[in-house]
Formats: C-alpha cells, structure tokens, sequence
C-alpha cells in the first residue's frame, strides 16, 4: 500500500528527472544548432603527440577557412574522441591504424588473413560516415619498458624474458590495461601472471625514474625514453601491429571544406619517427607550447628556446577564455540546481518522510565518482563538452541547496507560522512574505556550499572538452608537468576563495537588515 508521502516523493522524483531531461533535450537542440556549418572542429586525445598533432592540423587548415578552427585538446582515451567524432562534436582528429583496427573496428586482420588495410579499414567505416586518410608518415606503436640497469642486470631484452620474471612491477596506464590490444591480450600471448598497477601516462614516467615500480607501457615516439635511460622490450612474438599515424574524419568534411582538405592532405609523409620525437621533446622536456611547436614545424624550423615559465603559464593567453568557461559552467549549474532544488524542497519540507527520500536520492547523486557521471551523460546524450558538464555540476549542486532549504523552512517557528495565518495570508503568501524570508540565510548558505563543490568539481569538466580552469590540470597531467597543473589549480582556488568573499559580503549585508536598530 502506497502511503500519501510515498507518492508524493515518487512524484517529485519524477519532477526532478523530468526537468533534467526536458533541460538536456533544449540544450542538446540548441548545441546542434549553435554549432555552425562552415567551422572545423578538431579534436585530440589526452598525450603530448595528440595535442601537437591537433595544433598542426588546426594551424594547417586555418589559412583556408572562413573561421578559426575549432580545436578541442585533451578530450580523454579513444572512446570518448571516437564518440565525439560519431555524433559530430568533433570534424576529425589524429588516429592510428592499429588503434582503428583493434579497438573501433574490433578487427585483428582483414578477410585475407593479413593485417587490415587502410582500404579495409574505409569499407568498414563508410557506413558510420567517417573515412581514414592522410598517413603522416609515422608509426608510434604500444611497447613495455624497463630501466637499462635492471634490464641488464636481469638479461631481459625481449617480453618474453620479461614474462619469466613475475616479481617485477608493473604500472600501465588504465586504458592500455582496458585495451582490446592492450594488456589482457598480451598477457594471454606471452603468459604474464602480473597483475599490474593502473597508472596515469605522464605519472608513469615519474613512478619508473623513482623505482617505486619495475616496468611501464610506453608509446615508441615518447621523449622521456632516453632522456630516463629507458630500454624498450623487443615484441619477439608479434602481438603489437603497426600504430601508423592517419587522420580519422567525417566523410562530409572534403565536401564542406575543400580547401583546407586540399591542404591538410599535404601533410601527408611529412612527420617521421624522429621529427615526432624531437616535438614531443619539446613539449615534454622544454615546456615549449602545443601551439608554437606546430607553427615552427610547419615553418621548417624550430625555435631555440621555446620554454616557458611558471608565471608565462600561470598568466597565458588563454587565462581569460579559461575564467569565462569556468565561471559560466558555475554560474549556470548552481543557478539551474537553485531553479530545481528550491521549489522541490518548499514541496517537501512539511513532510518529513519525503524530505528523506528526495534528500536521499539528491546525496545518492554525491556518491557517484564525477567522470563516471560525465561518461554515462556522454553515452546517453550522444555529446561531449558543456552539456553533460553542465547537467553533471547541477546534479551536485542539488544536495546542499535543498537540504539548507528544507533545513531553514523547518526551523521557522510555528508561532511565526501561525501568526501569519491569523492576520488572513493564504498559504503561498505565508510562504513568500514569511518563510522563505526567514529561511533565506539558511538557504544562502546552501548556495555558498554548492559554489564551493561546482567550482572544485567544474575542473573535472575539461576531460571531456568543457574547458574552464581544469584544461590547463589535463594538460599538466598528460605533459606531467606540475607547474602547469599549479597555473590550473591556483586559478580554481582564486575564484573559490573569491566567491566565499562574495558570500561573506551578502551575509553581512542580510543580517544588517535584519537586525534591529538601536533606539
């Protein structure tokens, strides 16, 4: 038997996902049609190569196009650019073979039994509507590695050896761990029995160079090989395939911008093995810029001191575009949760059992990890970038906001309650003139609390192209590079520090208002 709060709670739950859904629909409709037809979105992954290789697209095309292009850097692993470029978030972005073959295409080999072709590789993707082009002219493939030392301390030269050698640590990035190329299949070709540590790419290199672990996958073009006296194992049984870099685009891209398809095609054969080692160096080693290391090459030359230091990258040009997105995924998320949150917690407050449960389900929301949300909002909305940001922060923001206010309604007095009923309010006039005045500071403090947490959580935004502050965070992450991830963290904190200021000064203000006046 259904108690009255029980279906009221089951209502306002249904209220709540209602107006979550009706806000994704209208922003999913006006994301598509913001989204111009003549502009170039170009994406990349989240590793040095991909953001270089992005810059070089992105400055190859813009001469023949009406707009700057678009480039969204550090989108995360392979799943997520390939979803954005399947819904059109994204134009194109810097791919390779084995990755198209083994993890999109879930094929080893073409029908003939040899390694899949990049023709096979376009009838097979013809129908999604994208298309593989333009061989840059290198091959950056998956290997394990190990210290020099080590490696010839132990006679271990090939991962074969490696395997007969099970009390060596293993740290490997979570997605080569997660790969349908990756871990579980070359633990099955050359029977490994460790169980390694999921690490992050950039850490990785940290974490060997310390010792704190044995052994970590690598990508052939990395710069820190040599630079940390690194010895790659040889693949004595051909599990890896070649990993030639290519462009994966939407098939209507040649047609839309023929221009500057003609000209991003000229960069084909014209990136080998050591010029992607030598900018990935740059990058990694010198702190040189993504940008300026794609116009020196296509320049055909480089500078010599590229580097930049913490103030130039606390300061960076892009400190202003970085504020501006991150205040409005804040500002729009905690005005969305006040816009939801306040009216169901005025529906709730005088019914202690559905208060509970719509309290309850709002801190269920808290205890979801914040990329996971981002990746099931990304699944289910068919979209990267500000939307599922957005949806996700609002969701967080929910709890604080209709706790406080379900807390300063409660605490009114019923005498004041009862008082406002006797000079002849109607019950919504008792509410607006009486209650919620009383309940505001409480409330306010709900808001403050909510600012605080989508601040914090708004950097996790940029892992999948939502921008703001925690762009610079990724960015530090994939570079390892800790004075970038400081000039992404110190802004964060400025903007928190100076919206808990804000708050304090409106508080100030409220109870000076409300307090009596001597005499």
């Amino acid at each position: 038997m259904h108690t009255p709060s029980t279906i009221l709670s089951s209502r306002i739950l249904a209220a709540l996902l209602m107006l979550v859904a009706m806000f994704a629909t209208t922003a999913a409709q006006a994301q598509q049609a913001a989204a111009p037809s003549g502009e170039v979105r170009i994406g990349s992954k989240r590793f040095t190569e991909s953001y270089i290789l992005a810059e070089v697209m992105a400055q190859t095309a813009a001469p023949h196009l009406q707009k700057p292009p678009v480039v969204r850097q550090g989108l995360g692993n392979t799943a997520i650019v390939y979803s954005a470029l399947r819904s059109g978030d994204i134009d194109l972005y810097a791919e390779y073979t084995g990755t198209i073959a083994l993890e999109i295409l879930k094929g080893v080999t073409s029908p003939d039994g040899a390694p899949m072709t990049r023709e096979a590789m376009n009838a097979a993707l013809a129908s999604l509507g994208l298309g593989v082009a333009i061989p840059l002219g290198f091959n950056d493939g998956y290997a394990l590695a190990m210290r020099v030392a080590d490696a010839d301390k132990l006679q271990i030269r090939t991962l074969s050896d490696l395997a007969r050698h099970t009390e060596l640590k293993l740290g490997l990035s979570n997605e080569f761990i997660g790969r349908g190329d990756g871990w579980q299949g070359l633990a099955a070709r050359y029977g490994f029995t460790q169980k390694p540590t999921g690490l992050d790419h950039g850490l990785a290199y940290d974490a060997i160079a310390a010792k704190q672990i044995d052994v970590i996958d690598i990508y052939t073009t990395d710069a820190k090989i040599d630079h940390l006296g690194l010895r790659v194992l040889e693949d004595d049984r051909a599990y890896f395939p070649r990993y030639d870099a290519v462009v994966l685009y939407r098939l209507d891209l040649p047609t839309r911008q023929p221009q500057a398809w003609a000209a991003l095609r000229k960069l084909e054969g014209r990136i080998d093995e050591r010029t992607m080692i030598a900018m990935n160096a740059r990058a990694e080693l010198q702190g040189a810029a993504f940008d300026v290391i794609a116009r020196d090459f296509l320049a055909g030359g480089q500078v010599a001191d590229a580097s930049r230091g913490f103030t130039a990258k606390l300061f960076g040009a892009d400190l202003g575009r970085l504020a501006r997105q991150h205040l409005f995924l804040v500002a729009v998320s905690v005005g969305l949760a006040v816009l939801i949150g306040v009216p169901i917690a005025v529906l709730v407050f005088a019914h202690a059992r559905t208060s509970a449960v719509v309290l309850g389900i709002a801190g269920l929301m808290q205890t979801v990890p914040s990329l996971a949300l981002l990746a099931v909002l990304i699944s289910w909305l068919g979209a990267i970038g500000t939307l599922p940001a957005l949806i996700a922060l609002t969701l967080y923001a929910l709890l604080p906001i209709m706790r406080n206010t379900v807390t300063g309604l409660a605490e009114v007095p019923s005498g004041v309650r009862q008082a406002g009923t006797a000079l002849g309010m109607t019950s919504a006039q008792n509410l607006r003139h009486v209650l919620l005045p009383l309940a505001l500071p409480t409330l306010l403090a709900g808001v403050r609390t909510a600012t605080a947490i989508a601040i914090g959580t708004a950097t996790i935004a940029a892992f999948i192209g939502a921008g703001g502050f925690g762009e610079r965070i990724v960015t530090g992450l994939a570079l390892n590079d800790r004075q970038l991830l400081l000039a992404g963290a110190l802004p964060a904190a400025a903007l928190a520090l100076a919206s808990e200021l804000v708050f304090e000064l409106i508080a100030r203000v409220m109870t000076r208002r409300t307090s009596p006046k001597p005499g």
